[in-house]
């Protein structure tokens, strides 16, 4: 339905960038402004304005974009319905979601596996970002859908429940802490290993922590660091306390190496969160693999 000077003006258009699109692509970035001139040309008008090293879209441009995306969903609905008529048609589908860090690494890949073994049609691709971050690729159609820690809710998606998860404090083997029960006026006091601005376990712990008094302004944080993994392996060489999801841990904390430090009168759960963004929630690709992932961990529960 589209042709292929169209995917790659989409591609490039999603990414503002030759240079990302060529990547993604496997074409030379010569190749992509070959196909994107040859497009303006039929259409008689700039798609793109370009700003030294940046670009943007032209109006017409932006027209073709949204049409462009139109078009996909269009494309995608209409295999879906053929393969109901007609189960030897199986095109390859391509489906894109966009997930936290701690979802990526610990809830994912199994049940990735499992879709991947009943849809051998498809071909998923991963956005790995922290959950603003994989809130703004939705709103900025670089994923189909996304799947996020507890955050603020953005007026433009919609949110749908999908397995809850604990954040523990812990601490190395090594630590002094190792054998301590603390109180929550402690926790000022004890020097923090915390994940980045824009982190779903961070916002969860500070909104708790806030709850009952703590304001993030009053932690003693020694530092800040982006993702799941480099927060752990600093804990397990240091001696300070971190709070980090459970399903992250669970090995380090049967091996000794990561001990769970008992704060007193207080539990931290977070739920996990499919967003669509808002008038694609009929989107039957998005919605079958979402039954799938939910069914998946309901039967392990």
């Amino acid at each position: 339905m589209l042709s292929l000077q169209h995917e790659i003006f989409l591609e490039v258009a999603r990414l503002l960038s030759f240079t990302k699109a060529g990547q993604i692509l496997f074409l030379s970035q010569s190749a992509i402004s070959k196909h994107i001139k040859a497009l303006e040309a039929f259409y008689k008008t700039a798609l793109f304005e370009r700003h030294g090293n940046t670009i943007s879209l032209t109006q017409a441009g932006e027209l073709l974009y949204q049409k462009g995306l139109e078009a996909i969903q269009l494309k995608t609905e209409l295999h879906e319905q053929l393969h109901h008529l007609n189960a030897s048609f199986l095109p390859t589908t391509r489906l894109a979601v966009g997930s936290s860090t701690t979802i990526t690494l610990y809830v994912l890949p199994t049940v990735l596996s499992s879709y991947l073994r009943q849809h051998a049609n498809m071909q998923i691709q991963v956005l790995n970002r922290n959950s603003s971050n994989i809130q703004k690729a939705l709103l900025d159609h670089e994923i189909d859908v996304g799947i996020v820690e507890s955050l603020t809710q953005v007026n433009t998606l919609t949110y749908t429940p999908f397995i809850t998860d604990q954040v523990l404090a812990v601490c190395s083997r090594n630590s002094p802490l190792r054998d301590k029960t603390l109180s929550v006026t402690d926790i000022p006091h004890v020097p923090l290993a915390v994940r980045e601005q824009g982190s779903g376990t961070l916002a969860v712990v500070e909104d708790t922590l806030q709850k009952n008094g703590i304001r993030p302004a009053d932690l003693r944080i020694l530092i800040r660091l982006g993702g799941t993994e480099a927060l752990k392996n600093f804990v397990l060489a240091d001696t300070c306390l971190a709070f980090l999801p459970k399903r992250a841990i669970l090995k380090e904390l049967a091996a000794g190496e990561l001990v769970e430090v008992p704060i007193e009168n207080l539990t931290i759960e977070r739920t996990f969160y499919f967003i669509q963004r808002k008038g694609t929630e009929n989107n039957p690709l998005v919605n079958a693999f979402i039954r799938f992932v939910r069914r998946y961990y309901s039967l392990l529960e």
